[in-house]
C-alpha cells in the first residue's frame, strides 16, 4: 500500500509543473495576439525586345539568338565582319565581335 501511495504522490509532484506550463503559454480569452510577417517581393524584370541600332546585344540575348540564311529571309547581304540573327519575330545585324546592332527589321 505505501507503494502505490509513494508511486501516486511522485506522479502527482511530477506533473504539476507541466499543467502549469500549457497554461503559461495559452492566450487569455480577451486578448487578441498580434502576429508580424515580413513579406519580400521577387523583382521580375521583364524585356519586351525594343531592339535599337547602336545598342549592344547582352551574353544571354546572343545565346539565344539563331544565325538565319539572309537570302532564305529576302535580307540584304551582310556587309564584312556582321551576320544576320534571328530573336522572337525580329531580324538584327549584328557585329560579329562587338555585338552591336547596326540594322533592325521586322519579321512578318
Amino acid at each position: 500500500m505505501r507503494k502505490i501511495l509513494s508511486i501516486l504522490l511522485a506522479a502527482s509532484v511530477l506533473t504539476t509543473p507541466l499543467a502549469m506550463a500549457t497554461e503559461a503559454n495559452a492566450a487569455p480569452a480577451n486578448k487578441q495576439i498580434v502576429v508580424k510577417k515580413d513579406v519580400v517581393k521577387k523583382k521580375i524584370v521583364v524585356r519586351k525586345g525594343g531592339w535599337v541600332t547602336g545598342r549592344r546585344l547582352s551574353a544571354s540575348d546572343r545565346r539565344r539568338a539563331a544565325s538565319v540564311d539572309y537570302r532564305h529571309h529576302h535580307l540584304s547581304a551582310p556587309p564584312r565582319g556582321y551576320h544576320w540573327v534571328r530573336i522572337k519575330n525580329n531580324f538584327l545585324l549584328v557585329g560579329m565581335t562587338s555585338g552591336l546592332i547596326s540594322k533592325v527589321q521586322s519579321a512578318r
